[in-house]
């Protein structure tokens, strides 16, 4: 079928307005949200399970490579086109007008589409006392479910791991090519055929007497046991834990999802945060280990900060900190989305500075007022490590008497409890890092290359759990900020280099080291086109995708098709 033909039975499917063809308009859906680009024939957005189905079923007939993409948050590159070199014409499949949630068992747990948003699910639950089964940092800026069940999203909260279920429907291409529905929802009626079971979940109405499999996990619920063990010879949670490889989950978009069913948690009644500082990271390393050999509440969060991260997020994450407080996370994807797509068309103006929305923002917020509150700055000032502890309900009163106790008798360390105004400036501040290095590089950028992210998961027994630069990558840089996840040693570094280096050189050395360490990466996001997948993740892609179908090339695998009949 020549390609215009392709496009119009595409508009004959979804309709011309839900089609996007030209180089223009799709160019924001075939580039990454940090990094990576690539060509498509078209991008697609369905407006129903059925019509993603017949244009699952189109793209499979005429042979073309199928990207499943959300809302286009993942930093690894795995959600957009990589090239030109697919052998096939691609086509981008857009979910984010799937967003329907079904309440299921009075919210106990949930049934999203493909592109219901994390953002909208915490909206929903919260009258009912209810909170998500994953919180994320890119929740706020419209990080959908099923994407982050796919790349196997790790978050900050230490008593629930890895995004995950084994509860789900998708279609997948079998080895005789052809395209099939697999059902492991675990819910009875739902019909024989995928026109009655997509119609029976449009219409939203599932009887809780049809719920089976309740004892099938729809979320990490043994995470909070293996958070504990402190003897364990893998990391908590990684992209790859073979453990939590099963149908969608881990899938990277080897699979199409047209619902996920995940487990929902009681909200806590109250919540605490403490800000702990020091000089000396054992503090914090024997902290960890009495936290989690004796304390019978795990924190909720544990967020830990070096001096660096926290300088950096303060001046160059202060529009963020002040877009979510005063506009509020309701409209902060659509503003995201706005930037984003303003940003690229900026872009390909040569005689403009690169990213130039970021370099407004950041010139913008420097009008505004001091941010964040004195205790914070003064403990910024005091020390060169902090942890941001945050406990719920009887785990206060228990971190409270450990601190006071035990804790405060430390030389050299100190902790205070925070107000609400500085809970909230402390949270929000914490998510505010997460995006300051890249502002920092697009502000420097004349005398820095683009920022190297890592993020890793260290063994749960590695008492060397702090940032060690070779001397030849230290030598390089301009600048180093480590901050994560510290109950479960899940760590987010960035790295910024002086104009010149070879981040490739700086990359493959970093690695090497956490390569003799046994620490996996990346531990939160899928391997995109960025690293290479480790053996099993390969087999556990290509036993979901033989022919090759989905998402070809993910974690350095082939673009080419499979043909396995010959």
């Amino acid at each position: 079928m020549p390609e215009s033909d392709l496009i119009k039975v595409l508009h004959a499917i979804v309709g011309a307005k839900q089609v996007y063809a030209s180089r223009k308009k799709t160019a924001y859906y075939r580039s990454g949200f940090r990094s990576g680009r690539g060509e498509a024939l078209a991008v697609v957005f369905p407006k129903t399970l059925l019509q993603q189905w017949e244009v699952l079923q189109l793209c499979v007939d005429r042979g073309c490579a199928i990207i499943m993409q959300g809302a286009k948050t993942g930093l690894t590159e795995g959600s957009c086109p990589n090239g030109d070199d697919y052998g096939r014409p691609v086509v981008v499949i857009n979910t984010t007008r799937l967003k329907k949630i079904i309440l299921l068992d009075s919210g106990r747990q949930v049934l999203a589409f493909p592109g219901a948003t994390l953002h909208d699910l915490e909206k929903l639950l919260k009258p009912l006392g209810r909170a998500p089964h994953s919180v994320i940092g890119s929740t706020t800026i419209g990080a959908t479910i099923v994407g982050g069940i796919a790349n196997n999203a790790g978050g900050a909260l230490c008593k629930r791991g890895s995004s995950y279920t084994r509860l789900s429907l998708f279609a997948r291409v079998d080895m005789s090519g052809q395209l099939q529905l697999v059902n492991h929802l675990g819910i009875r009626g739902l019909g024989d055929n995928s026109e009655e079971i997509f119609s029976r979940l449009e219409s939203g109405q599932i009887d809780p007497d049809d719920l089976e499999d309740l004892d099938v996990p729809a979320s990490d619920r043994s995470y909070a046991d293996r958070v504990r063990d402190l003897k364990a010879g893998v990391p908590n949670r990684y992209n790859a834990d073979p453990e939590r490889l099963c149908d969608v989950s881990g899938s990277a978009g080897k699979v199409a999802a047209f619902a996920v069913r995940v487990d929902t948690y009681p909200l806590p009644e109250k919540k605490q945060v403490f800000i702990l500082g020091t000089d000396d990271p054992e503090d914090f390393t024997e902290l960890r280990r009495y936290i989690l050999t004796h304390f019978k509440e795990l924190p909720e969060m544990c967020e830990y900060m070096n001096r660096e991260i926290f300088t950096v997020a303060e001046r160059f994450g202060k529009d963020v900190f002040l877009s979510i407080k005063y506009i509020g996370t309701r409209r902060l994807p659509m503003a995201y989305a706005l930037k984003s797509a303003v940003e690229y068309r900026l872009n390909k103006l040569s005689f403009l500075p690169k990213f130039l929305p970021d370099l407004i923002l950041y010139h913008a917020s420097r009008i505004f007022p001091r941010h964040l509150p004195k205790r914070l700055l003064d403990y910024r000032d005091r020390f060169q490590h902090y942890l941001i502890l945050s406990m719920a309900d009887d785990g206060i009163d228990e971190a409270r008497a450990h601190l006071n106790s035990e804790w405060s008798r430390r030389e050299g360390v100190g902790f205070f409890e925070c107000n609400e105004k500085e809970q909230e400036a402390a949270m929000l501040h914490r998510f505010a890092a997460a995006g300051a290095a890249i502002r920092y590089q697009t502000v420097n950028q004349k005398t820095t290359e683009e920022v190297l992210a890592l993020d890793i998961a260290l063994l749960g027994n590695d008492l060397d759990w702090m940032d060690s630069i070779p001397p030849v990558v230290e030598a390089q840089l301009d600048l180093a900020l480590d901050y994560g996840h510290f109950m479960c040693h899940v760590f987010h570094r960035d790295y910024i280099f002086k104009k010149g280096t070879d981040l490739k050189e700086m990359k493959a050395k970093l690695l090497e080291r956490l390569d003799s360490k046994a620490a996996k990466y990346p531990a939160e996001h899928n391997v995109g086109h960025l690293y290479e997948a480790e053996s099993q993740l390969k087999a556990f892609y290509e036993q979901l995708d033989p022919t090759n179908t989905f998402n070809p090339g993910i974690g350095k695998t082939s673009k080419h098709p499979r043909n396995i009949m010959t």
